[in-house]
């Protein structure tokens, strides 16, 4: 599963040093962490609304795109942030065999 986001990645990462008139991710880039940001609040409230709209509905199609959309988005904010998608694995692989409950009481504020 992880080999896609890997792949999406790379190219977030190649088409940085484009020409922003030319790549979204560059323009994004050149915008700045603001704007990035923006774009993932943007898409994490378009996420909450086509899950309650396919709660309702039982079509889960928009909430796929949305999730696809929220993920490239954040996945761009890591690389401003000079992170990789291999930081969010070992984390998620590091809460594995722990309750969530238990993980929320040992996390720092």
């Amino acid at each position: 599963m992880s080999d896609v986001i890997e792949r999406l990645f790379h190219v977030i990462q190649d088409r940085r040093a484009a020409n922003p008139s030319d790549s979204y991710v560059a323009n994004l880039q050149q915008a700045g962490l603001n704007k990035i940001l923006e774009k993932v609040g943007e898409e994490s409230i378009e996420v909450i609304i086509a899950a309650k709209d396919a709660h309702i509905s039982g079509d889960t199609s928009e909430v796929i795109k949305e999730t696809a959309d929220l993920w490239f988005h954040s996945l761009v904010m890591l690389d401003y942030l000079g992170e990789t998608p291999t930081s969010i694995f070992a984390e998620l692989e590091r809460r594995f065999g722990t309750s969530g409950i238990t993980e929320k009481q040992f996390r720092k504020n």
